[in-house]
């Protein structure tokens, strides 16, 4: 080995044993923390599910399938929605199903609520756009086991570790798609409604969040995909 490898080999900067004493730290003195969080996100999903499954599971399955044929006006997608969770029904695994539902749906809604006013402020302050754009690159490149294992420690197991793993999976979706949607309205538009005497609050409701409306919307359609790919790994943490 040449003498530079060597001398840069010698001089080894110990992550791993920061990392360790920072970890440690947290969970010595915030440990109260994460038992709180883990307890509320518990209580909210144990009693999502509970009340879900009182209903009977072909009420439900209706319900769902009207809302299908709400959404998209297509018999074919809620006849379909309807077989599809009557094909559940019988394999038996109706709570499962109920379960996947309540992580995906309380992920999907965190994950808005988060995302959605990050991209906001993001696009109308470049200078939060420059510290939150390597972040978000950093969540979507990270593998997922990375993350997994000090929210492992943190958290322990259960569901509410696994609603906040899914959080972090599919929140940069409508962060970025907020960002662009606001970010892609053409001037004259914004101008048009400052001519008008718009304050900021009226510009946000009245001309940016409804000309950035169909990107928001697809930022929830891919936050809904990542939410139910990512569900799949709650599985290794007891959800």
């Amino acid at each position: 080995m040449d003498p530079v490898s060597e001398l840069v080999r010698a001089w080894k900067i110990p992550v791993g044993k920061w990392g360790k004493a920072l970890i440690d730290f947290i969970v010595e003195y915030f440990q109260w923390l994460f038992d709180a969080i883990k307890i509320s996100l518990n209580f909210v999903i144990e009693n999502a599910t509970a009340f879900l499954l009182l209903l009977p599971p072909f009420v439900l399955a209706l319900a769902l399938a009207g809302f299908a044929y709400w959404l998209q006006k297509s018999w074919k997608l809620a006849l379909g929605v309807l077989l599809g969770l009557l094909f559940i029904m019988n394999q038996g695994l109706w709570k499962e199903t109920v379960q996947t539902l309540v992580l995906v749906v309380g992920a999907t809604a965190l994950s808005m609520a988060i995302g959605v006013p990050l991209g906001i402020w993001a696009a109308h302050k470049p200078k939060v756009w420059r510290v939150l754009q390597p972040v978000l690159d950093l969540m979507q490149t990270m593998p997922t086991f990375v993350y997994l294992i000090p929210i492992l420690i943190l958290f322990g197991l259960g569901a509410a570790p696994a609603l906040i793993v899914t959080i972090i999976f599919a929140m940069p979706a409508p962060v970025r798609m907020t960002y662009l949607g606001i970010t892609s309205i053409p001037k004259p538009m914004i101008e048009a409604g400052e001519s008008f005497g718009a304050t900021k609050r009226q510009l946000l409701w009245k001309v940016e969040l409804p000309a950035a409306l169909p990107s928001i919307m697809a930022g929830l359609t891919q936050c809904i995909m990542l939410s139910l790919s990512m569900v799949v790994f709650a599985t290794l943490i007891g959800a």
